[in-house]
């Protein structure tokens, strides 16, 4: 088993907490986290992958160990949330990597690649939404009204996604064997949740989320015309973004993978194995470096 190393960078006066692992010759591949978990969710994926890969796994600012300054004091977007984790990878000298999305880290992902477009090797999305009909409308449509309309009732509404009671909904949903899914997942993400101020921080990236799906036409225009690989692995009983999303790569990027396993959100804590065989299948295959490696 590959050690794993907990580090810490300072980007733009801010401290990013990241977690690293493998050789750093080897081709690299970067885990973005999604809401309203950290790098913490790769915790198994990472020495699953490390024995060939060099493995970063970074917190985005307000989440995990990084930083969270109030939303007073930074503006949390998903462009400014880029912009550190391009730092970041800039200091690390990473210049080219495969990138793993989830949720949040979709977004994030999505503006690194259509920004550095040659930098990517390779896409694995895992319940990381690039298209419209990914969309669960009976969770996003609390979203979508606090977006459109800031008023004392939506805010309310949507500061139910900050609950314990949702933030375990989210791990457990879908998810077939729920005695897989160990209770430490959703206390420790509630407990950096009620930080004070990062609600904040979150009613600020949930209002910011709009910017997303305007930008999924220049998505679909790189995936086209980059031919970059793509895996697609997706819980089918997420009921935030639904299998629609991962089938949807299919229109676009060219020869896709798309793989609907048995779990939900976080597909990681119910089915890890399965999905740390389908990634290292996937890049063995679809890099050269890696085949060679």
């Amino acid at each position: 088993m590959s050690a794993v190393h907990h580090r810490y960078a300072t980007i733009d006066g801010h401290r990013l907490f990241y977690r690293e692992a493998g050789d750093a010759t080897a081709p690299t591949i970067v885990l973005l986290h999604g809401f309203p978990t950290s790098s913490f969710m790769f915790r198994n994926l990472i020495p699953a992958l490390a024995d060939r890969y060099h493995v970063i796994a970074p917190d985005h600012l307000g989440f995990g160990l990084s930083d969270a300054p109030p939303a007073d004091d930074f503006d949390y977007t998903f462009d400014a949330l880029t912009d550190l984790t391009i730092g970041l990878l800039t200091q690390l000298g990473v210049l080219r990597c495969a990138l793993y999305v989830h949720d949040y880290g979709a977004p994030i992902g999505w503006r690194i690649a259509l920004r550095h477009p040659d930098a990517i090797t390779a896409i694995v999305s895992q319940n990381g939404n690039g298209y419209d009909a990914g969309f669960v409308e009976e969770f996003w449509r609390t979203v979508w009204n606090y977006q459109r309309d800031r008023t004392p009732d939506t805010e309310a509404a949507i500061r139910q996604a900050l609950t314990l009671d949702v933030t375990r909904w989210q791990y457990l949903t879908g998810v077939p064997d729920e005695s897989l899914v160990s209770p430490d997942t959703w206390h420790h993400d509630f407990a950096l949740l009620s930080r004070p101020g990062n609600d904040e921080i979150q009613l600020a990236l949930f209002r910011d989320y709009a910017t997303n799906a305007p930008m999924y036409p220049r998505l679909h225009d790189y995936l086209r015309t980059s031919a970059v690989p793509v895996l697609a692995v997706w819980g089918r009983g997420d009921q935030i973004f639904g299998p629609a999303g991962a089938e949807a790569f299919a229109d676009d990027a060219v020869e896709p993978e798309i793989r609907l396993l048995e779990g939900g959100h976080f597909l990681l804590e119910s089915a890890g194995d399965e999905v740390a065989a389908l990634i290292r299948d996937f890049l063995s295959r679809r890099l050269p470096q890696a085949a060679a490696a």
